[in-house]
C-alpha cells in the first residue's frame, strides 16, 4: 500500500481481514491505477466515496456503494488517524451530506478530499501534495545546476583560460558584442 509514502506517520494503515467489518466512520482506501481510492465507511457494508473520473470525461457524483463496488476486487486498507477526527457519527452525517455532488476536481476536489473533509473539515489530498511537488523540486535541481555553471565561469581558472558561462570559445570571444562596443557604443579610434 503506498498511502503511507504520502501521509507519513501521522496515519496508520492496515489491510482489512477478509470478512472484517470497519468500524463505522473508517476511512477506507483501496489501490487504483498506481494511486489510492478513499471512502468513508457509514456502516451495513456500504462505502460513501467520491466516485472519481471515468476516461478522463465522466465525472462520477459523491454516492454510497457496497464494499464490493468500492474494492472492485482489490484489497481494502483501513486508515487509523493520529490526529483527533470527528466522531464516528458526524464523519458519516458528513459524508451523506454531500451525496449527489457532482464537483469532482483532480487536484482540488478529489476523493482524498472529500475523506479528509468528512474526518477533519479540511479539503487536503496528500497525494496532490506530494505530486506537486516534484515539479518544485526538479526545476530547483535545474536552476541549482544552472547557478553553479553559471558561477564557475566567474572562477580565476576560467578567466585565465577565457571560459566563461558565455564564451563561444576557448579565447572567449563573446560574439557580435565584445568589452569595447557594441550597439550604439561610439566608434574606437575616432
Amino acid at each position: 500500500m503506498n498511502y503511507e509514502i504520502y501521509c507519513g506517520p501521522r496515519r496508520c494503515v492496515r489491510a482489512l481481514a477478509p470478512g472484517e467489518t470497519p468500524p463505522l466512520g473508517a476511512h477506507l482506501v483501496t489501490t487504483w491505477h498506481g494511486y489510492t481510492h478513499h471512502g468513508i465507511y457509514v456502516g451495513d457494508g456500504n462505502i460513501v466515496h467520491y466516485g472519481a473520473l471515468m476516461y478522463d470525461v465522466i465525472r462520477k457524483p459523491v454516492e454510497e456503494v457496497s464494499m464490493d463496488a468500492f474494492a472492485e476486487g482489490r484489497p481494502v486498507f483501513v486508515v487509523t488517524h493520529c490526529e483527533g477526527s470527528f466522531e464516528a457519527a458526524e464523519v458519516i452525517r458528513r459524508a451523506r451530506s454531500r451525496l449527489g455532488e457532482k464537483k469532482y476536481r483532480l487536484l482540488s476536489n478529489n476523493c482524498e478530499h472529500f475523506v479528509e473533509w468528512c474526518l477533519h473539515d479540511q479539503h487536503r489530498s496528500f497525494q496532490v501534495e506530494v505530486a506537486l511537488q516534484f515539479p518544485r523540486w526538479f526545476g530547483e535541481r535545474i536552476l541549482a545546476a544552472f547557478l553553479k555553471w553559471a558561477k564557475w565561469g566567474q572562477t580565476p581558472f576560467a578567466r585565465k583560460w577565457g571560459l566563461t558561462p558565455f564564451s563561444t570559445s576557448a579565447s572567449g570571444a563573446r560574439g557580435s558584442v565584445g568589452r569595447s562596443g557594441g550597439a550604439g557604443a561610439p566608434p574606437q579610434g575616432v
